[in-house]
């Protein structure tokens, strides 16, 4: 039976989001995660997403997205080391994204950041799936 497995978390204007570690339950058959900006600045002074690559890939993704630009929501276009994403948000708005967990191994090591420029080296964490 498919599982629905819904995970929060928040960005903040101070460049943070407010979970160091998501947690995939091994019995969801896909996530919903929510992003939400809980700031007061725009998107396109302090926007946010949430980008889920493999803990190798997390640096290489953060920095090809800075070419990629804002109306890609700093993402290479087709960049296959992306597992999931969320479009960038400014404060105050939300947005999610569902994927399933066939996307994820069992003992692999994955980092979510935030590909807005500069925001990578601190807006980061560790999503487990067991």
């Amino acid at each position: 039976a498919a599982k629905v497995c819904k995970l929060e978390i928040a960005g903040t204007d101070q460049m943070q989001f407010d979970k160091k570690e998501l947690v995939v339950a091994p019995d969801c058959t896909s996530v919903e995660l929510t992003l939400k900006h809980t700031g007061k600045l725009p998107a396109q002074a302090m926007g946010h997403n949430w980008v889920l690559t493999k803990t190798a890939d997390a640096a290489g993704v953060a920095s090809d997205g800075l070419g990629a630009g804002f109306a890609s929501d700093h993402i290479k276009k087709g960049d296959a080391r992306v597992i999931a994403n969320t479009k960038i948000i400014g404060g105050g708005q939300s947005t999610s994204v569902t994927f399933p967990t066939s996307k994820l191994k069992k003992g692999e090591s994955y980092t979510y950041i935030c590909t807005f420029p500069g925001h990578s080296s601190i807006m980061k964490g560790v999503l487990k799936f067991n």
